[in-house]
């Protein structure tokens, strides 16, 4: 096992905040493994490398010899975090919850290693505990405490309402901490009141309290706002690989070492090297960022299909051509009263945009193109006869060729 000074500087990369350092590093000084505790509701089946980005620390903690313990929430998301919530969140059924669950698991197969992972279901203690139990466990807390929470405090000053059994929430995810005597527990940024809880809350029981480790949310392919599908930003763990290290290669360079930190498995020495190489202008940027491409593909499908989503994306941009290989949808045209396609939805239909809004939102943007024709801001509906046979384009990446019914 590497010195704790060793293991602290690459525990500390790309981290937020470890309250409290020097805790982390008394525990490290041990030299035995430590107990390290992700939790996870499982409230969305759609996952993407965002998410991904605490999984990656459980496995640098896993290389260094300590002992994950990944908790889904299938307990807690029945209740729904409220962080950074402005209003209740709808509670998700037991059936939605498992389905989602299957996903997440999925997600964590290819980037941990489940034969060290204890995998554990937070419903196998909190469904356990009777009225008694939880009026104990809740007696831990104070209302005052709770509405510490930004969160929580907003809501309570705006008048806006916050449900009894929201409140329960911070205190079952402390309460997880206790029932697997965690020494750390990460998270985002954006859950460091509830990990704090977690530690208060070892501390009144009588346990060594855990250590917090927080994570900045990643930022998606534009750069400015956070991974998130509504945004149009993100890179899907189930994207194909040409479409992955497209994406990839689209993230302003500026972002290149918080990805490489966050999302890669590159080493951290490695990693400094680019950024001194990048600051002195010893390295190129797209040489970086095709390596950090490369990386990331090979993560979630393999290095041969990293090789090839490389040379794909030298046609594309390269060459400017369209592939060879674009896929034919037979589709019976669905036309408004003007006899006209809405190319938004038609774009949905063939699974190029998550949603209508989405492909107006594309089409705004001039990411859409019609034969290698980009398409004016508003050109939402269309005559069939152009799309008949017409190659259609979304992003950079995405192509699919259209024959009517």
């Amino acid at each position: 096992m590497l010195s704790a000074e060793e293991q602290l500087k690459i525990i500390s990369s790309g981290a937020e905040n470890i309250v409290p350092l020097d805790g982390l590093k008394k525990k490290l000084e041990k030299g035995v493994p430590l107990r390290i505790k992700l939790g996870v509701d499982p409230t969305a089946p759609d996952l993407h490398v965002g998410h991904a980005v605490p999984l990656r620390k459980l496995r640098q903690f896993q290389d260094l010899g300590h002992q994950v313990v990944l908790i889904i929430g299938d307990a807690t998301a029945t209740i729904g975090d409220p962080t950074g919530r402005n209003s209740t969140r709808p509670p998700l059924t037991s059936e939605q919850v498992k389905q989602n669950a299957a996903t997440y698991v999925a997600q964590a197969e290819k980037i941990l290693d489940m034969d060290k992972t204890e995998l554990k279901w937070n419903s196998e203690w909190i469904n356990a505990l009777d009225l008694p139990g939880l009026l104990s466990l809740m007696s831990n807390f104070t209302v005052a405490r709770i509405l510490e929470r930004d969160d929580f405090n907003n809501r309570y000053t705006n008048h806006q309402p916050i449900a009894l059994h929201e409140f329960l929430y911070p205190t079952l995810q402390a309460y997880d901490s206790v029932c697997v005597k965690a020494d750390v527990e990460i998270g985002g940024n954006d859950q460091l009141f509830n990990l704090l809880a977690g530690r208060e809350l070892m501390e009144k029981m009588g346990m060594e309290p855990q250590v917090c480790l927080t994570l900045p949310l990643l930022e998606g392919t534009d750069g400015v706002h956070k991974m998130s599908k509504s945004y149009g930003n993100y890179i899907g763990l189930t994207d194909e690989p040409a479409d992955m290290f497209g994406k990839v290669m689209s993230i302003p360079d500026e972002l290149m070492i918080k990805y490489y930190r966050l999302a890669s498995t590159v080493d951290v020495d490695k990693i400094e090297e680019l950024e001194k190489g990048l600051a002195d202008g010893t390295v190129h940027p797209n040489k970086a960022k095709r390596a950090l491409a490369r990386n990331i593909v090979a993560i979630y499908h393999s290095e041969d299909d990293a090789q090839k989503a490389e040379e794909e994306f030298d046609k594309l941009f390269k060459a400017h051509e369209i592939p060879d290989d674009v896929e034919e949808y037979a589709v019976e045209f669905k036309l408004n009263d003007d006899g006209l396609v809405y190319l938004p939805a038609l774009m949905n239909q063939l699974g190029m945009v998550g949603s209508a809004s989405e492909g107006r939102r594309m089409i705004d943007n001039g990411g859409v193109k019609v034969n290698s024709e980009p398409l004016a801001p508003k050109t939402y509906n269309m005559a069939p006869t152009v799309l008949d046979g017409a190659v259609i384009q979304v992003g950079k990446r995405k192509f699919a060729k259209v024959v009517s019914k």
